[in-house]
């Protein structure tokens, strides 16, 4: 196998830098004819630059470039892998050629910089520079801005006359045609990935980090997670659920000792294995989730049935680190959780506990994220990895008509406590067999905030719903002019300050933009960008009328309320918004999940963005099969792998607990056996 050049290899050190910049090296595929050999492109970039695919298509005049497979980069590069690939495997390629893009920060930075590889390689700048430079076969484009913003690609001279011109003439790029700088730039419908990283960072939920696929969680989006942990804490402490706290770390010992369990998270256990600069006797792993942690505590707490149930919840965060394209709140190397871990002494009691906990996810998407799911059972294939069996909670994101796993609940059954005996004596008398303990494990994650922003916002910004939002109105004193007196002014000002301050004597998260630098309509686009549920104006006129004007960020709609209802009217505004954006998506889901009992339907249904529920006979291979054969279109091509998305054939979402009714005789969608229930299947992130 060849790996980095010798000539390369002399460059580099790998003695490890504490403080040398990580850097990426990217291949891209573009979009090309079958007839014809793709050139690739490679991105040279610092870690923390994003690369978005549509610059790179601007700047190398091509198609839709997504992230090269292996077997294409093996081809060109003779790179083991895409994870493996640095710059020393281009010197494997002298003759086929390829675009070269780096990064204006890398090439800013001073020359002695020390530059991390993939791997344990480092190399001086100025050296990856010039060894960049030298490259024979290699399109060289350098000082490259990824912060630019794509141009609309219209050749025409000519101005377009009239509407209908004006619309054929409009760019067939994902770029708004009205579309300001300080808002977002992309079209939903057209760039959806692009749109969502705009709605975020512009609308400020997060920002990125230095550490690739972690994320800074703004105040913002804090706000909605503690919302949802004030509304589920008061839930499960009603049951009789405590909170405590377990350690991040655990053992390579106490990890393993679940096999079942820890080989379906194996591959993403982050470790560590250095205390300074000497290594630990032991590694240590970051917890993916707490099983192991919290089980052999639970065994030596419970020393008798009457210690039961035993019934805890953390809110924590987990690291699951091996994957290649995170998703900010959807795919994350870190990310913020609740986990509840209970024991019973009946297996009945820990069972109807997993579906009131079930209960309560799915209230958490209805109540307060105006967010419709589906109920149901995991199947086999599916289930949490060392479960008994598994419940959750699945969305639907209408742009992209893929499913979305929102929240789990599983029993363990007997598994977990064989595993760390956590045994009592039997209640009927010491003669009979001692009793495992029935488990239960749930856990509700910040992916629920980014299934809220996918559902509901669109292209000026975020849309929150009013029960989750950190602020629910914003104040805006509008009809101020030149002509307007200090005293009118002041006393428009004053009385917005005095709606504000009885607002919030009534709960109602709100404030005032006082602020006479900015015209009314650039904070109206500023606010709606952030995703404010509600703006309420007041002008002279409404001054002396003693009303406001309330607008909803959802639909624009406009009332106009009397100062002295506001306190009473607002609340009731707020629910019918919620109820609205709850409908609206509800709508979107219930039309987009379609019944089916035909294979030769299934294809076609699934490519027009709707999740299927179909009758299946519950064997894995089938399930396996379904999969494999949906990732092709109907003409029977083979769908180019989106590995941003990463189910492209249709895998189980769920078992609905809500179930159509199965005829006598039914049989499965894809084999000849009969069918045992209806299954929702769909294309998922």
């Amino acid at each position: 196998m060849t790996t980095t050049t010798e000539s390369f290899a002399k460059l580099c050190s790998s003695a490890v830098t504490d403080d040398a910049t990580p850097i990426k090296s990217l291949v891209f595929k573009p979009k090309t004819p079958k007839s014809a050999t793709p050139i690739p492109i490679v991105v040279i970039a610092l870690q923390s630059t994003t690369t978005p695919s549509s610059l790179i298509a601007q700047l190398t005049g091509t198609k839709d470039p997504r992230l090269a497979k292996d077997d294409l980069i093996k081809t060109f590069f003779a790179a083991p892998s895409a994870g493996e690939f640095n710059l020393g495997h281009l010197l494997n390629n002298s003759t086929s050629e390829y675009h070269l893009l780096i990064d204006q920060h890398l090439v800013d930075l001073k020359d002695s910089t020390i530059l991390k590889l993939n791997g344990n390689l480092f190399i001086e700048k100025s050296k990856a520079i010039e060894y960049l430079n030298e490259l024979k076969v290699a399109k060289l484009q350098s000082n490259i801005d990824f912060t630019t913003e794509v141009k609309p690609q219209n050749t025409s001279k000519q101005q377009p006359k009239d509407k209908k011109e004006k619309k054929a003439l409009a760019p067939s790029n994902a770029t708004l045609e009205d579309a300001k700088l300080i808002g977002i730039t992309v079209d939903k419908a057209l760039d959806f990935p692009g749109w969502y990283q705009q709605v975020l960072t512009k609308g400020e939920m997060l920002d990125y980090y230095d550490v690739s696929g972690c994320y800074i969680l703004r105040p913002t989006s804090y706000a909605i997670w503690e919302n949802i942990q004030t509304y589920f804490d008061s839930k499960i402490k009603k049951m009789g659920v405590r909170n405590a706290y377990f350690p991040m770390f655990v053992s390579s010992r106490v990890l393993e000792k679940e096999k079942d369990h820890i080989e379906g998270f194996a591959p993403e256990v982050a470790w560590v294995t250095k205390a300074g600069s000497s290594d630990l006797e032991e590694p240590v792993a970051i917890r993916p989730t707490s099983e192991t942690v919290i089980y052999p505590y639970y065994a030596k707490w419970v020393q008798s049935h009457r210690d039961l149930p035993l019934r805890l919840n953390q809110w924590c965060s987990v690291v699951r680190w091996e994957f290649k394209h995170p998703q900010p709140f959807l795919r994350t190397r870190e990310f913020l959780w609740q986990e509840g871990h209970t024991a019973f002494l009946s297996e009945e009691e820990a069972k109807e506990e997993v579906l009131e906990i079930l209960h309560h996810y799915a209230n958490i998407y209805k109540e307060l994220l105006a967010v419709p799911v589906v109920q149901g059972k995991k199947t086999e294939k599916e289930k949490f990895a060392g479960a008994s069996f598994t419940t959750t909670v699945e969305g639907y994101i209408p742009q992209t008509g893929r499913g979305i796993q929102g929240g789990t609940s599983h029993h363990l059954g007997q598994n977990f406590s064989k595993m760390f005996n956590l045994s009592v004596e039997n209640p009927l008398g010491s003669e009979h067999p001692k009793v495992f303990a029935y488990q239960n494990s749930w856990g509700l994650s910040t992916r629920s905030i980014g299934v809220m922003v996918m559902v509901h916002s669109d292209n000026k910004g975020l849309v929150i719903p009013p029960r989750v939002a950190e602020n629910q109105a914003v104040i805006i004193p509008v009809g101020i002019t030149k002509k307007t007196s200090i005293e009118q002014r002041e006393l428009i000002h004053e009385s917005a300050k005095e709606i504000e301050a009885q607002l919030r004597k009534n709960d109602i998260r709100v404030f005032g933009d006082y602020n006479d630098n900015y015209t009314p309509g650039w904070k109206f686009s500023q606010y709606e960008l952030k995703g404010i549920p509600l703006r309420i104006e007041l002008g002279p006129k409404d001054f002396e009328k003693q009303q406001v004007v309330v607008v909803r960020r959802n639909d624009s709609k406009k009332i106009i309320v009397p100062i002295s209802e506001l306190t009473e009217t607002l609340p009731k505004i707020m629910d019918d918004m919620h109820e609205v954006m709850y409908q609206k998506a509800k709508d979107a889901f219930d039309t987009h999940r379609v019944t089916i009992h035909d294979w030769k339907d299934f294809v076609p249904t699934l490519n027009k963005k709707n999740v299927i529920v179909a009758p299946w006979c519950g064997v894995m291979e089938c399930e396996e099969d379904i999969k494999d054969s949906s990732a092709r279109k109907d003409d029977g091509e083979e769908f180019e792998v989106d590995e941003k998305a990463p189910s492209m054939g249709a895998k189980s979402l769920c078992i609905p607990f809500e179930q159509p009714t199965m005829k006598d005789g039914q049989k499965c969608i894809k084999c000849n056996r009969n069918a045992v229930n209806y299954c929702m299947f769909g294309r998922s992130y």
